[in-house]
């Protein structure tokens, strides 16, 4: 029997395990030293914050991967043998296999700060990250001020996690303006006032220089790097990005750039071994995406596909239209399709911003000023339809049907206050048009078009 293993059991490596499952007999291993069974790492921060506990974060029960004929396997992998086709184990173990999945996900960047290994500095992406958490910071008597470094998405996940427990924190950016190489100015500006309104010490254009140790090997301060400062903390928590986590793979012969090298059907250069998740690198990008792209939604899609081709129906990747959602505090963000924070990166491109003289709500509209096709859209405190907006892209609408119909893709609850009016009469004044809102029709919604 074909014997298929997995390294890795995120969201990617599991997806990849079920539906081979689904779609075959073949003996299956998943491989993972951070937990023994698969938990949502974007549940983590709600563990902390006291609104689940940490088994409420594991989709599936216990039982589920025997009844399922999935073995699991705890341990750390050394290297990969491709000739002998195994994997060698830290404790000497080792695994034979026929077809090999990396899945190995991502691990917190660090450029090699003084001080950045002690005692009370961790990331914010691995299980062992949210117990250093309770340990060093369980509360504010324990921990007097935490330090984050990184002006990210993990980063301010952080900062609204400590700040429930009422941990005062220190924020460095190193940007002029909190995520500004993803959103406009604009929204950038307004997130930098919300995590203010936070009581959170937000320092922009500020680096690290070093991290300070105590007597006991413990983080007592830092020391910013511009002016010197030396700031007293307990905890310092570094989310300046991640990295592919492949260290292990660098003398086993598959090709490496920053992650795993992979062709548009995942496989790597080494016949029967592929890599997908944050882990996995596109020869060459899809369209406007990055070759690495360590977002939830896609690692699950690269699963879903690699499974077909594992099961004899091969497959290309193809992830479809970008989207992505996220949290800034109190501040829910969706983005569809391709809203780019600098300006004149698309060819004819032109924007349309709308924000509430008052609220935190806002959004920008992407269109090509030559035929008016929609290609974005960002929205702030104003949920929205990924469905309706995903059809709107395929068909290539225009930004003047995106306006008429902005009701219908709108999600937010019922007696929700709407703002469709007022965004087209802003639309409307600065580009000398009239275009007609239409009322939300549930008709179009659900019709068999969308």
């Amino acid at each position: 029997m074909e014997h298929i293993v997995i390294i890795g059991n995120g969201i990617s490596g599991v997806t990849a395990a079920r539906h081979i499952r689904k779609n075959s007999d073949k003996k299956i291993t998943i491989v993972s030293t951070e937990t023994k069974y698969f938990f949502s790492r974007t549940a983590l921060m709600y563990v902390y914050m006291g609104h689940m506990k940490f088994e409420h974060t594991q989709p599936y029960e216990n039982w589920f991967w025997k009844k399922n004929s999935i073995d699991l396997k705890q341990g750390l992998v050394n290297n990969i043998n491709t000739t002998k086709k195994e994997l060698n184990f830290t404790n000497g173990e080792t695994l034979s296999y026929d077809k090999l999945i990396i899945a190995t996900g991502s691990k917190p960047n660090k450029f090699g700060w003084p001080g950045q290994d002690l005692d009370g500095v961790m990331g914010m992406y691995h299980k062992q990250d949210l117990e250093k958490l309770e340990k060093f910071a369980p509360d504010n008597k324990a921990c007097n001020r935490a330090v984050i470094v990184g002006g990210g998405l993990i980063g301010i996940e952080l900062a609204e996690m400590l700040r429930s427990r009422k941990i005062p924190v220190t924020f460095l950016v190193r940007e002029d303006s909190f995520w500004n190489g993803v959103l406009p100015a604009q929204e950038s500006a307004m997130i930098n006032n919300h995590i203010k309104e936070h009581h959170i010490d937000l320092r922009l254009s500020t680096n690290l220089k070093e991290i300070k140790s105590d007597e006991n090997g413990r983080v007592k301060s830092i020391i910013i790097e511009e002016t010197g400062e030396e700031i007293a903390c307990n905890i310092v928590g570094l989310t300046a990005g991640v990295t592919p986590n492949i260290d292990f793979i660098k003398d086993s012969g598959i090709e490496l750039g920053r992650g795993v090298k992979v062709n548009r059907f995942l496989e790597t250069n080494i016949p029967n071994i592929y890599s997908i998740g944050d882990c996995a690198e596109q020869h060459e990008a899809i369209g406007q995406r990055r070759n690495i792209e360590a977002v939830w939604y896609t690692g699950r899609m690269m699963g879903e596909t690699l499974a077909q081709t594992i099961c004899g129906n091969k497959t290309a990747y193809k992830p479809g239209h970008w989207f992505n959602s996220a949290k800034f505090l109190d501040i829910e963000y969706q983005t569809y399709g391709w809203v780019f924070s600098e300006r004149g990166k698309q060819e004819n491109e032109a924007y349309f911003q709308w924000k509430h003289p008052k609220e935190h709500k806002c959004i920008t509209i992407s269109f090509d000023k030559k035929n008016n096709q929609f290609l974005g859209i960002n929205t702030f405190g104003i949920r929205m339809r990924h469905e309706i907006f995903d059809k709107w892209l395929t068909e290539k609408k225009s930004i003047e049907h995106i306006l008429e119909y902005l009701a219908d893709a709108n999600f937010d609850p019922e007696f929700y206050k709407l703002h469709e009016h007022e965004i087209v009469a802003k639309f409307n004044q600065e580009n000398n048009t009239n275009i007609q809102p239409k009322k939300k029709s549930w008709k179009r919604i659900f019709s068999k078009s969308i």
